[in-house]
């Protein structure tokens, strides 16, 4: 049930070593063989999220990182600060594997007959280890493509759809009826401008540019807050008034916009109540942070009452706790909807090595809007 395959390919690793060092090279590894239930998939598209980053480079100072070994077999290595190395024990001298999803084509599978029918088939995947040349996995963990849908297409079948979504049910199990998500232009957020379009859910979007403002206009967001303009909380605020929205996702973390989003919430519901109370409002405001744009302590002026709730929100626990059913039912609906409401678009392509020169690491770590990287794993530097 095989093509015919190499006995070795190439596959990213990060070290990062107990003398403080993080290493980034390309290691030659086994072609696995897939077991029963499993298949090996030759993958062809991955992206670079900002959820890869962090396993990528630790927590290295990236801006003295020195690029050795050869065009083929770059070699990254970079500094970690001692007070950064102690909170990295956990993984010191182990050499890991990085890329959260991509897609690609199964080129070989196991015995069982789930495993059979997806040979040939273009795949998404997720799970780890997505920045090398094949990947064995579940057969159940695998999104079948619509006949015709290139790797390119389906790369960011899971991260960025299944977290958007997963926005939304969360909403409507706390019993919320609207959103607010900041950094709200990326593909993510873009993403969730269209399910909020397609299910009528009222969505506030914070960006930090008037361009990202205009991006999200121009595909239909209705309301847009820009944090750089002087009228940044007025704005929110009557955007809070008019959607009601009780629910943040935040994904840049640090700094104060979660605390300006939880005060305009309770500004918004004591226009829209009635009476005073000196605890502020009963009406629940919850913002969960679900990234880290802005490394800084979060800091919060509180003037929104006592019925509030921070905490943080990451998929794979949203994923455990949601049931087969209810994860069968959104991999439908990306499935369904891979080149319209959760398309992706990506600005530039690397290699393997191409990910290890400095011009590309110095752009995809910046996480700018607009610069959204895709690894192509078969392609050769």
């Amino acid at each position: 049930m095989t093509e015919d395959l190499p006995d070795t390919a190439l596959e990213l690793r990060s070290l990062v070593t107990s003398q403080g060092t993080l290493e980034l090279s390309l290691q030659d590894v086994p072609v696995p063989t897939p077991a029963d239930d499993e298949v090996l998939v030759r993958v062809e598209a991955a992206p670079i999220n900002p959820s890869d980053i962090g396993l990528l480079v630790a927590s290295a100072d990236m801006a003295a990182a020195t690029v050795g070994g050869t065009p083929e077999r770059p070699v990254v290595t970079a500094p970690i600060s001692p007070d950064a190395l102690d909170a990295l024990k956990a993984r010191l001298d182990d050499s890991l594997p990085v890329g959260n999803e991509g897609a690609g084509t199964v080129v070989a599978t196991g015995s069982s007959a789930g495993a059979r029918a997806l040979l040939g088939k273009m795949v998404g995947l997720a799970g780890g280890g997505m920045y090398a040349q094949y990947r064995v996995v579940k057969a159940a963990a695998c999104l079948v493509l619509p006949d015709g849908t290139p790797a390119r297409d389906g790369a960011s079948s899971f991260v960025n759809p299944l977290t958007a979504l997963g926005m939304v049910e969360t909403m409507e199990r706390e019993g919320h009826s609207a959103l607010v998500h900041t950094a709200a232009a990326s593909n993510l957020g873009q993403m969730l401008v269209r399910i909020c379009l397609e299910d009528d859910i009222p969505l506030v979007n914070v960006v930090r540019k008037p361009e990202q403002a205009e991006l999200l206009r121009s595909i239909g967001a209705v309301y847009v807050c820009d944090s750089s303009s002087p009228t940044f909380t007025d704005d929110l605020f009557e955007a809070l008034v008019a959607t009601s929205a009780t629910l943040a996702f935040d994904a840049i973390g640090g700094g104060t916009i979660a605390g300006d989003i939880l005060n305009g919430m309770e500004r918004a519901a004591n226009a829209t109540g009635t009476g005073y109370s000196r605890y502020g409002s009963t009406v629940h405001k919850q913002v969960y942070v679900y990234g880290a744009l802005d490394a800084g302590p979060t800091t919060l002026t509180r003037k929104f009452g006592m019925a509030w709730g921070i905490g943080g929100w990451l998929l794979t626990p949203f994923l455990q706790n949601a049931g087969a059913d209810t994860i069968g039912r959104l991999r439908s609906r990306v499935a369904g909807e891979l080149t319209t409401t959760f398309a992706s678009s990506y600005n530039h392509e690397v290699s393997l090595a191409g990910m290890l020169a400095p011009e590309a690491f110095n752009a995809y770590l910046r996480r700018a809007t607009g610069e959204k990287f895709l690894v192509t794993p078969q392609v050769a530097p």
